[in-house]
């Protein structure tokens, strides 16, 4: 994408949240995190805008930021529809939302400046994959992005006694920090740290000295830094002159066997290395401890390994400037450690309640049976699949007209996918274009490059039509299509549709994978909005982390039913592909119960031609008409601007 001049100068735009509490207006937890992000990585490349109603404290802010007050009402379109924080970029039609996402930004954004910045680029962990996964399919996004900010931010707003009992997310982290650390290459280190431990024991041995075992025992503090761990963690980080680690080991250690090798010791919290998981919880935990006053010291002796983990965090190069910057005085070096009787006695290994511990141990029911018996159960309970027909079945997009940019065929696919690819967009731009009307707005949901959302804008100039996508490298080349289409009335949203909150009329998601077709019906039957979405990866539902399934099947006949719904592939017998039909319409006939009960209209069609998609359901759903003052909201601003 070509940007002109102005807009090369301008700067992106970060909008931070300030909560009004009482009367005192305060930075959000979410917004502390971004702001000591910013301060670690010097990052001067955004126009910072405080969101408020009124004017809050610039006290606690990093003195480089460029900041202004905003009004929430006051606010662009596309930031007004998302959760903060967000930026906005140069051009005005790409927001990034969310936590993980904007702070994965600001690293880009300053590597982009100073690609030097090693340990910037170490924030963002082995393959840069650090926070990168959505928090349905990562437990350390969901633990960062959502559980620890939220339960100390809710925490701050009802402060209770929780030094007595301590908190769940606190729990759910120390427990985190006790687990074995799994890096890439650990075997190479740990053949170092046995090789460093024999020598340890020869050195000490003439001499009759006492010998120290390297690994320190749960509840001491953190090691001088001088271990195999803490090297390899600053050479990462590449902030002082490290000795390198040793690349070929003698051959009585290359001879240990991997399971007899000393286990790492566990520096950061999600291993060896400081990452953006550990800038998102110090400032969490940070308040959190400030908020517990005289009672600090007697938590952080129950949670020996968070203690470690605080400690270690402010040795890293950069932490305690940033930290200052912010306003945060980490140090807990005047906490007084004295343990009284009572104290000692409370101070037992600390485990999570029985709950949590199943929540996060929870796994997969062993797989019995087949999907023969269930069909068979259902249909004699009167319940089958059942597929509407398709109103339009012979309808196309005018593909021989159409610029080149809206074309599966111009991207990186095969001619035949690139045809069953248009195939698909046929069957939902005509399901869409017939739920359209002038002035609505379109959400394209899970939209990867923007075959769907483009051809909608396109074909419809009078609706607002955005994209909304987790992945990056996707929503860019769609901004990047759409420019070279010169299309005005299209705007794009990185992030997880969680982070979305705007007012819609239409939903539209081709392929959702698992759980997000049901998180997209969701959010249209929240906006009272219609929904064409076509679902795919059935066998990822009983994965879901918010919704209970199913809705009137049996727990078992709904994971026999996932199960198979995925056997549909062309290459499969008839007969196979047939059950596994059924079962997708059977999955999706749950579905469309569940919508008909927050009073949808639901069909569960095929695309057309079947062979489109080995995945070619589709589910249209209507919101019944209301009448008198139930007009929802989004029914009322079309009446208007129609």
């Amino acid at each position: 994408v070509t940007m002109t001049q102005a807009q090369k100068q301008q700067k992106p735009s970060l909008y931070l949240e300030v909560c009004c509490q009482s009367e005192e207006p305060r930075l959000s937890l979410k917004t502390s995190i971004v702001l000591f992000l910013l301060s670690y990585c010097e990052c001067k490349c955004f126009k910072a805008f405080l969101v408020s109603s009124r004017p809050p404290d610039h006290r606690k802010l990093p003195e480089f930021l460029d900041v202004s007050a905003s009004q929430p009402e006051d606010l662009p379109q596309l930031v007004k529809g998302c959760r903060l924080p967000a930026v906005l970029d140069e051009t005005g039609r790409l927001c990034r939302a969310g936590l993980a996402v904007v702070l994965r930004h600001i690293i880009n954004k300053t590597l982009e400046v100073d690609p030097s910045r090693n340990d910037v680029q170490a924030l963002l962990g082995f393959k840069k994959t650090c926070l990168k996964a959505c928090a349905e399919v990562s437990k350390w996004t969901r633990l960062c992005e959502i559980g620890i900010p939220s339960a100390v931010e809710e925490h701050l707003q009802n402060p209770t006694n929780q030094y007595q009992q301590l908190p769940l997310f606190i729990l759910t982290l120390e427990q985190r920090l006790a687990e074995p650390v799994k890096v890439h290459n650990d075997d190479k280190i740990r053949r170092q740290k046995l090789h460093e431990q024999r020598q340890n024991e020869k050195n000490d041995s003439p001499g009759g000295k006492v010998h120290v075992d390297n690994e320190s025992q749960p509840g001491q503090s953190a090691q001088v830094p001088d271990t195999v761990e803490l090297r390899a963690a600053l050479a990462k980080l590449s902030v002082e002159p490290v000795p390198a680690l040793t690349t070929r080991e003698n051959s009585e250690i290359r001879k240990v066997k991997t399971t007899a090798l000393p286990p790492l010791e566990r520096v950061f919290a999600e291993g060896l290395y400081f990452t953006l998981t550990d800038v998102v919880l110090l400032p969490c935990i940070y308040q959190y401890l400030c908020s517990l006053q005289d009672h600090t010291a007697c938590t952080l002796r129950r949670l020996p390994h968070l203690r470690q983990w605080y400690s270690r965090v402010q040795e890293v190069p950069g932490v305690l400037r940033a930290a200052k910057a912010c306003g945060m005085t980490l140090s807990i070096a005047n906490f007084s450690m004295t343990r009284t009787l009572e104290e000692s006695v409370e101070d037992n290994p600390t485990t999570l309640p029985e709950q949590e511990q199943h929540q996060e141990m929870t796994t997969e029911l062993p797989f019995v049976g087949g999907p023969r018996p269930t069909l068979t159960k259902l249909k004699e309970n009167g319940i089958e699949a059942v597929f509407a027909p398709h109103p339009r079945p012979g309808w196309t997009l005018p593909w021989d007209n159409l610029p080149g940019a809206i074309n599966p065929a111009e991207g990186k696919m095969s001619n035949i996918r690139a045809v069953r690819k248009r195939q698909q967009l046929n069957n939902l731009v005509a399901m869409v274009i017939d739920l359209a009307r002038p002035g609505y707005t379109i959400v394209d949901f899970c939209s990867g490059t923007g075959h769907v959302g483009i051809a909608l804008a396109h074909m419809l100039p009078d609706c607002q039509v955005i994209l909304i996508e987790n992945k990056e490298e996707s929503l860019v080349r769609a901004q990047s299509r759409s420019t070279e289409l010169d299309l005005k009335n299209i705007g794009f949203i990185q992030a997880n549709l969680d982070y979305f909150i705007g007012p819609f009329h239409i939903g539209v998601a081709l392929h959702a994978c698992g759980v997000a077709t049901d998180m997209v019906m969701e959010h249209c039957i929240q906006a009272r909005a219609a929904f064409v979405i076509s679902p795919c990866c059935y066998g990822f539902i009983q994965n879901a982390v918010n919704f209970t399934f199913p809705k009137r099947f049996e727990s078992r006949e709904h994971m026999i039913l996932c199960r198979f719904a995925d056997q549909t592939a062309v290459q499969l017998p008839p007969e196979r592909r047939c059950i596994g039909k059924q079962c997708m319409g059977l999955v999706d006939l749950d579905r469309s119960w569940a919508a008909e009960t927050h009073g949808y209209s639901v069909q569960v069609m095929t695309m057309e031609p079947e062979s489109c998609s080995p995945k070619n359901n589709m589910l249209v759903g209507r919101p019944k008409q209301k009448s008198g003052l139930e007009i929802s909201a989004n029914q009322k601003e079309a009446v208007a601007q129609n």
